[in-house]
């Protein structure tokens, strides 16, 4: 034992001997190559995909005591917090990148946190140098400048990972007007007594505040409304993802047996033809006529004027120094460091990507709830082992007037979730003052709809 314990010991003494030669030594990816390339061979050449891919390729030490279960840890950890393989994929073909993605690579980087030390001690070659450093850091900022541009915020936030929500998108208000007509119709319920804003009210930040909503014949559902403002800045919609498009979003309620309970669109068609009127509104924007797929597209559409700009950490982001009180500044500082900003994202603050529920500590083990089909989040459409518990991000915007939070609606208070969030995401336990300063930050961004600052009505 004493033999083997020496030769691991001089095993890693050696490495780390190599480590600093290795440093001294490499100059970084060849200057012919493109930046997307230069930034492939850092990859590469950094280990990444040896703990951050499905199936690495393991060293041949992978099987020896103690080093080799450095590795297997090093890359049951990598894998669990993040998959980079659709990154390089991307990278290497020329395709779309996520923001998250580049948030998460940047605040690596920005830390020096990546590869860890214990793990570049048995990978000797895998240590990120200055320069390489300097040009995935130069690579990330342009990428994002070019695929993510930020011309709202000021010069200083300019390569923020948020971005202040604009005024307005491309709609067709035709469109959109029957669509809002629809939203509150509860024709498009079985009993007609649901609609979409029976869950998603405008008065009460886009949600119902119940932890889960009623549907049709009083039936409850088994997992909580997200906010409807702003989800056309989500990359799919519900929390495990089903729908791409805010129509497939559309699409989907109705037909749910619990929310609205029809057995098909044509039920909700022949229910809105009997009507004269609306028909005869609804044949002029569509000359097809009512159908599922101009239905949908019209909420769609009415969807895209949901947006809420001009919150205070808006005008922050636009160069108002005054907008944030000092306490905000600090909250917002700390949802940096502690890595909130990695995955809270874009102009809706989240929305971006997927993510496990229990990075750093069993959430669901320590929650006094039995398990339930949605905990499973994206695991019930794809049925991958990675997937389970892993929920597409919820946008931050509004935050303030969305309570309960979190997928099962069990965190009453805005205090809560930060505090659980810092347990189990970021793997800290955060003070009272970091709390109180986070939330603080979290209130400012309450945005404006039509004009006037969002409230919620229950509330007052």
């Amino acid at each position: 034992m004493k033999k083997l314990r020496y030769f691991i010991y001089t095993l890693l003494a050696v490495a780390v001997i190599m480590t600093i030669v290795y440093k001294m030594m490499d100059c970084g990816p060849s200057a012919h190559l493109s930046d997307d390339e230069k930034m492939e061979a850092i990859i590469g050449s950094s280990g990444c995909m040896d703990c951050h891919s499905a199936n690495p390729e393991l060293p041949f030490y992978a099987s020896f005591p103690l080093a080799g279960d450095l590795v297997q840890e090093d890359i049951a950890k990598g894998y669990k917090f993040f998959d980079m393989t659709a990154m390089l994929s991307a990278l290497k073909n020329g395709e779309h990148i996520s923001e998250a993605d580049l948030a998460k690579v940047e605040k690596v980087l920005m830390k020096g946190s990546m590869p860890p030390a214990k793990y570049y001690l048995v990978h000797w070659g895998s240590v990120i140098n200055d320069s390489e450093k300097e040009i995935a850091l130069t690579w990330i900022k342009n990428y994002r400048a070019k695929h993510y541009p930020n011309p709202l915020a000021a010069p200083q936030f300019a390569n923020e990972t948020v971005r202040p929500i604009p005024d307005s998108v491309e709609v067709n208000h035709a469109k959109a007007h029957l669509g809002e007509i629809l939203f509150h119709d509860v024709r498009m319920s079985s009993d007609n007594t649901i609609s979409c804003a029976s869950c998603h009210s405008l008065n009460t930040g886009g949600v119902d505040n119940k932890q889960y909503s009623i549907g049709v014949y009083g039936q409850t559902g088994g997992v909580n409304a997200p906010t409807v403002y702003n989800a056309y800045f989500n990359f799919v919609q519900f929390w495990d993802g089903r729908a791409v498009t805010l129509a497939d979003q559309a699409a989907g309620p109705p037909l749910n047996p619990i929310e609205m309970g029809n057995d098909s669109f044509d039920e909700i068609c022949k229910k809105l033809s009997a009507d004269a009127q609306f028909n005869k509104a609804f044949t002029a924007v569509y000359p097809d006529g009512i159908n599922e797929k101009n239905i949908t597209n019209a909420i769609e559409e009415y969807e895209k004027t949901l947006l809420t700009p001009n919150s205070r950490f808006d005008k922050f982001l636009k160069g108002d120094s005054t907008a944030l009180t000092e306490n905000e500044i600090k909250g917002y500082e700390l949802f940096k460091e502690y890595s909130c900003a990695t995955c809270h994202v874009g102009e809706n603050l989240g929305g971006k990507s997927y993510e496990l529920m229990g990075v750093h500590m069993n959430y669901f083990e320590k929650r006094d709830i039995e398990l339930t089909d949605e905990d499973r989040g994206r695991h019930k459409q794809t049925s991958a082992e990675r997937d389970m518990h892993r929920f597409k991000v919820p946008g931050l915007r509004n935050i303030a007037l969305t309570a309960p939070y979190f997928h099962d609606g069990t965190q009453k208070t805005i205090e809560d979730a930060v505090q659980a969030m810092g347990e189990h995401e970021s793997g800290v336990t955060l003070t009272a003052d970091e709390n109180a300063q986070i939330t603080a930050f979290l209130r400012s961004l309450t945005g404006e709809y039509k004009g006037q600052l969002l409230k919620n009505e229950a509330s007052e």
